[in-house]
């Protein structure tokens, strides 16, 4: 298998990949957009930072690549939904660099309210300007918070020991959680009320872009100052420059912007504003950190299908995938018998995890399924990557539930699938640890290991049918290896459950369903 590294990237995560067996690294950086399109069929995994842009023409041409595996959190330049469709993870390090950011935006607020970088700069030219420099203290002011999540988190802690009164807002978090930690939860018109600083850590998203825009600013706190070390497009930087240069706003540090670079551009052209070239994670031990991570990412899940910080499918690590294994299996099992019973378009899946599941997350096995429907009806290769995504474009409605209630057995998956035609229903369980077992299919109840060439059988209860069906399949030299039969409840018709050793073709199905007792034949490959 190939990587490819083509950004720049910590020496201790090139290592990593070296000294991996079957595994062949690649590092080639700089390269133009028609280059690396040129190359990427020939790659595995794609490790990347910000400068590399994965766009859809990039993705076209990438029909081997499995994972993209980005050494840092942001992934801006990775487009997300189309890699999805093809099936390809998207990963990012979001752990490694929370520390070195959260730092840097502490360090940018403190910069900005002792005028640090003018100091310097008017120093340097021969000027002592003590008396326009003065700036003022932190401690006792308060500063709002918004995002708390791995860096903002951290932030709001260096903050509090600075002595600031630290007041957070973010909704995507419990007001209980914040609370607990030590901090004060407000809502965004309180923190923009009351805040003297506002730092910004969420993420850019369609929820995010111009957060911080005119309307914002006219209800802040006259004099207070912005810190964003997150991501450009964040803070509506036309807004920013009114607010600034009407003196609602005392003063913003940046370290981001919409356009990066951003050229010559009207904040850098006002004093009160102080910037740097988005070094939020710009740190020898950060850069060691994404490196790292993003390699491991990347082996693990090439090598072992462990799936780490995944934005694009939920991530499963080696214990809970040893754990969910035999899950997986019965599931996508099912799902590939489900596809085989239905007539017609599918129209709905439901997903009822019955009994003891303790403490596992069920939504892989839930996508197991649904890529073991989709994989015998689909023209695109399907994963667990882009299970989902294609149902949903197919139309189908996806549903779970969970009950107690599992009959005879400990735990049990019903995975029922309605079509076109009609509605079917299939029961799996695990027995003992690790070994999958098909319990029902409709109204018959059975045991059959979920594997092989299998077939369904419904006949007229009278003497004759299963011999003659025996003798059709030993004429064509196909051996019965396991045969289980069940009566209706109507009493009038068997049902037949065999696996052969080898399929049964389509003529000898025809020859058997041509039989005056039997229904109909159909046949499942698993």
């Amino acid at each position: 298998m190939r990587v490819l590294v083509s950004d720049k990237m910590g020496e201790a995560g090139i290592e990593i990949f070296e000294n991996e067996y079957g595994l062949d690294v690649d590092v080639n950086t700089g390269l133009a957009p028609e280059e690396l399109i040129r190359i990427i069929p020939e790659y595995d995994a794609l490790a990347i930072r910000s400068s590399t842009k994965v766009t859809k023409e990039l993705l076209d041409a990438a029909v081997n690549l499995k994972v993209i595996a980005r050494a840092g959190i942001g992934l801006d330049n990775v487009d997300i939904p189309e890699a999805t469709k093809r099936g390809i993870a998207v990963m990012n390090t979001p752990g490694g660099n929370t520390v070195t950011t959260a730092e840097h935006a502490i360090a940018m607020m403190m910069a900005l309210t002792r005028n640090i970088p003018k100091g310097t700069s008017t120093l340097k030219q021969g000027k002592w300007e003590k008396k326009s420099l003065q700036g003022r203290e932190i401690q006792g002011k308060t500063i709002g918070v918004i995002g708390f999540g791995n860096i903002g988190s951290i932030a709001a802690n260096l903050a509090k020991g600075l002595k600031m009164n630290v007041i957070v807002f973010d909704p995507n978090i419990a007001s209980e959680v914040i609370e607990k930690a030590g901090f004060e939860y407000v809502t965004l018109d309180n923190l923009y009320d009351r805040a003297d600083y506002i730092t910004i850590h969420v993420p850019k998203m369609e929820g995010t872009i111009d957060l911080l825009d005119a309307q914002a600013f006219s209800k802040m706190k006259d004099g207070v100052m912005v810190i964003n070390c997150a991501r450009g497009g964040i803070v509506n930087e036309t807004a920013l420059y009114d607010a600034i240069t009407s003196g609602k706003v005392a003063g913003a540090a940046l370290d981001v912007f919409e356009t990066e670079p951003p050229g010559e551009h009207p904040l850098l052209e006002l004093d009160q504003v102080i910037a740097t070239p988005h070094l939020g994670a710009s740190t020898q031990e950060a850069q060691t950190n994404v490196a790292v991570a993003a390699a491991n990412q990347i082996i693990a899940y090439l090598k072992h299908d462990t799936i780490i910080n995944a934005v694009n499918v939920p991530s499963v690590t080696g214990t809970i995938l040893q754990k969910l294994k035999p899950l997986l299996f019965l599931a996508e099992k099912m799902g590939v018998m489900q596809s085989q019973l239905a007539n017609g378009g599918i129209k709905e899946v439901t997903i009822e995890y019955a009994g003891n599941f303790p403490d596992l997350n069920m939504t892989p096995v839930t996508i197991a399924a649904i890529k073991g429907i989709l994989m015998p009806i689909s023209e695109y290769e399907v994963n667990s990557v882009n299970a989902i995504t294609f149902a949903k474009e197919m139309g189908i409605k996806i549903s779970e539930s969970t009950s107690q209630e599992s009959g005879n057995f400990l735990n049990l998956i019903r995975l029922t699938l309605i079509s076109e035609d009609g509605e079917n229903l299939v029961e799996g369980t695990i027995f003992g640890k690790d070994d999958p077992r098909i319990v029902r299919i409709n109204n018959f109840r059975l045991e059959v290991i979920p594997e092989g060439h299998l077939g369904l059988i419904h006949n007229v209860d009278k003497p004759g049918s299963i011999g003659s069906i025996g003798t059709t399949l030993g004429k064509h030299n196909i051996n019965i290896a396991r045969m289980m039969v069940g009566r209706e409840d109507d009493g009038k018709r068997n049902i037949i459950f065999l696996r052969t050793d080898t399929p049964v073709p389509a003529s000898v199905v025809e020859e058997i369903c041509a039989h005056e007792l039997v229904i109909s034949m159909r046949t499942f490959e698993l």
